[in-house]
């Protein structure tokens, strides 16, 4: 078989996304010794990608995603290369590409949440024809938790047959433990004085980060915490509510505010810190709680569907619509010892869930079952 894989977003911006395309293609290539694989990739990721084999190749593409060429100009790229299947790692995908096609969707997140793109009723309307009829042309769609699946049926009207829930993976090296010589040293780098809180995501609206930075002021206030909140991730300009609220609520000699940092300084992060705090709207699965429990720290986090399912036991739940139980949850882990044992004891079976290897063999299959293989 020849397999196509859309690899635009294999590149650090893309956070999640790039994150499963990077380990679900790395143990593809290292499983299938049959299959041939073309990747399509965007500069520069294009000229630095290093094929591990004869059997994977490169197409340089030009269509950027959300664009108007990844509608008229890529399926036609992908046409020509001549590929069995092609497997689209998001929504985004080409509507008019004929052939059979997998995609993944990671969660229906903008259905709810439009973001800054969608500023008019055309962008609007564009999204959601893209988004539909994506998931019903495809031949088969992949969803990353059973939260996900009901979502695409509830809201999408797919058959559920049509749908394959395959989890996402946990990278192996968040189980290693760093020195305290490198921890003091990240914590010199950011001026880190004391024990700290950690946010890890994307600054946008439906990680509700304006909840946590309420929830966080009560912990100084009314708890008389002394901890500083670290939030990883770039501010976007797009969302000014996050900069408000911490202006607002006096804030800023509490706040480090390190920016977008390398899986190492990541996987320090997990250690250094006290508790990890996922406070989101929305999500469709949940690697960073997963990252966290795998360092060794615990995890306080939203009830919603896809984070109980994908983090079980091993977590500690809050309304996020309401600050004031996102504090009080807070507080008790922080102070807590034995609650923060149990949850690291539940997380040891939570986390045999999740491999990038059975994730590839699954997928595998998938491509195998859709071509008669």
């Amino acid at each position: 078989m020849k397999i196509g894989i859309d690899a635009r977003m294999y590149t650090p911006e893309c956070t999640g996304i790039s994150r499963y395309l990077r380990e679900l293609t790395s143990h593809l290539f290292a499983i299938d010794k049959t299959n041939e694989y073309l990747m399509f990739m965007l500069e520069p990721e294009y000229s630095k990608f290093e094929a591990p084999n004869e059997r994977v190749k490169k197409i340089k593409v030009d269509s950027y995603w959300y664009g108007y060429k990844e509608q008229l100009i890529l399926p036609w790229q992908m046409l020509k290369a001549g590929c069995d299947l092609i497997h689209f790692p998001n929504f985004n995908t080409p509507l008019i590409y004929p052939k059979k096609s997998v995609v993944t969707i990671h969660d229906i997140t903008p259905f709810f949440f439009s973001g800054h793109r969608r500023q008019s009723k055309w962008r609007d309307f564009a999204f959601w024809q893209v988004f539909s009829r994506s998931v019903k042309r495809a031949t088969k769609v992949i969803a990353v938790s059973q939260s996900t699946k009901a979502d695409i049926i509830k809201y999408f009207k797919i058959a559920p047959e049509k749908i394959e829930v395959i989890y996402n993976g946990l990278d192996q090296k968040f189980f290693q433990r760093a020195t305290q010589a490198e921890i003091q040293k990240l914590k010199d780098k950011y001026k880190i004085s004391g024990p700290f809180i950690l946010y890890v995501g994307v600054w946008r609206n439906h990680k509700n980060v304006v909840g946590l930075l309420k929830a966080f002021k009560l912990l100084l206030n009314k708890y008389q915490c002394d901890y500083q909140l670290v939030l990883l991730g770039k501010e976007l300009p797009e969302y000014p509510a996050i900069r408000k609220t911490w202006q607002q609520l006096n804030l800023e000699k509490n706040l480090v505010l390190p920016g977008f940092v390398s899986d190492e300084e990541l996987l320090l992060f997990y250690q250094a810190s006290d508790l990890l705090v996922i406070p989101s709207l929305a999500e469709g699965f949940g690697f960073t709680g997963l990252e966290a429990l795998a360092s060794g720290t615990t995890v306080a986090a939203s009830d919603i569907s896809a984070l109980e399912e994908v983090l079980g036991e091993s977590a500690s739940y809050f309304d996020p619509h309401n600050p004031e139980e996102m504090a009080e949850v807070i507080f008790n882990l922080l102070t807590n010892q034995n609650l923060q044992q149990k949850k690291l004891a539940k997380a040891e079976n939570q986390l045999k869930k999740y491999s990038w290897l059975k994730n590839a063999e699954q997928t595998l299959k998938l491509y195998q079952d859709i071509l008669g293989k």
